[in-house]
């Protein structure tokens, strides 16, 4: 009895092992599916003009998106400086500060807005923004981006912060340190590699978007050198040239995709390597 008892345990742990590696290759499968694909599809227009070059006309050679490369950075790079003191701010506030009613209609609202859907956000940021200054432009892509970016901090901020032991508040405490210090050098401090991997996430999330950058980007076929100009991001132009009737610019398409998908993972890398050496 106790032999066979022991047998039904060691093949019910063999079970659930095999069970758990079999969803873990299906999250995996996807990612290594699109690297491929991306790779055979993009291959043979990625090359050093296509990351360095202007888009040219159809039918003259060579040509690239340097432009939408720099445009997604210098996107990513605004979103970034407008909605992370805001995002981190209004976590800690949730986090730390405000009563419990107040935190809830915070939440509530982070919810709401990160389940909106991102076209609705370029169509608002479109009549806030672009339609009084009669033009699109890298500030009013940047304010829709930054609205999709914020929640996303705000609730990994305020999750990051609610995992620091009440112990190490209480101590700080004790000590006689002022709350914004304890905040600041003891919780955040902490909390920093939850609240650098949700900045990444939204990052990442934020790179891919289309929709938003339709009603206030446009696109721009050379350099952008104002804010108060339209400008062009790799999203944009792979998504014209998909939709073109030209099977060239469907190649580049698929370079673009490709090129977008190494940028996401060499920011994913740079704050890995990041955080390990802060570790």
């Amino acid at each position: 009895m106790r032999v066979a008892f022991y047998r039904l345990r060691k093949f019910e742990n063999i079970l659930i092992k095999l069970l758990c590696a079999f969803a873990s290759f299906f999250v995996i499968l996807p990612f290594v599916l699109i690297l491929v694909y991306l790779i055979v599809a993009g291959a043979s227009s990625f090359n050093f003009d296509f990351i360095t070059q202007l888009p040219k006309p159809i039918g003259e050679k060579g040509g690239g998106m340097a432009n939408s490369i720099v445009g997604t950075l210098i996107l990513m790079g605004l979103t970034f400086l407008i909605g992370t003191p805001i995002g981190i701010l209004s976590g800690v506030f949730v986090a730390e500060y405000g009563n419990e009613k107040l935190r809830k209609i915070v939440r509530f609202s982070a919810d709401l807005l990160n389940g909106t859907p991102s076209i609705v956000i370029g169509i608002l940021v479109y009549g806030w923004i672009v339609s009084p200054m009669h033009g699109f432009s890298v500030i009013a892509a940047s304010i829709a981006l930054s609205l999709i970016f914020i929640p996303l901090v705000l609730r990994t901020t305020e999750e990051s912060l609610l995992l620091v032991p009440k112990e190490l508040r209480d101590a700080a405490l004790a000590l006689g340190i002022r709350k914004w210090k304890v905040v600041c050098y003891v919780l955040i401090e902490t909390a920093k590699q939850g609240i650098l991997s949700g900045i990444l996430v939204a990052l990442a999330r934020i790179s891919g978007e289309t929709a938003p950058l339709l009603f206030t980007a446009f696109g721009n076929q050379y350099w952008t050198y104002r804010l108060d100009e339209p400008i062009s991001a790799l999203p944009l132009q792979i998504f014209e040239y998909a939709i073109s009737p030209y099977e060239q610019w469907h190649k580049d398409a698929w370079a673009g995709a490709l090129v977008l998908l190494l940028l996401i993972f060499l920011l994913h890398l740079s704050v890995r390597i990041l955080l390990k050496k802060n570790s």
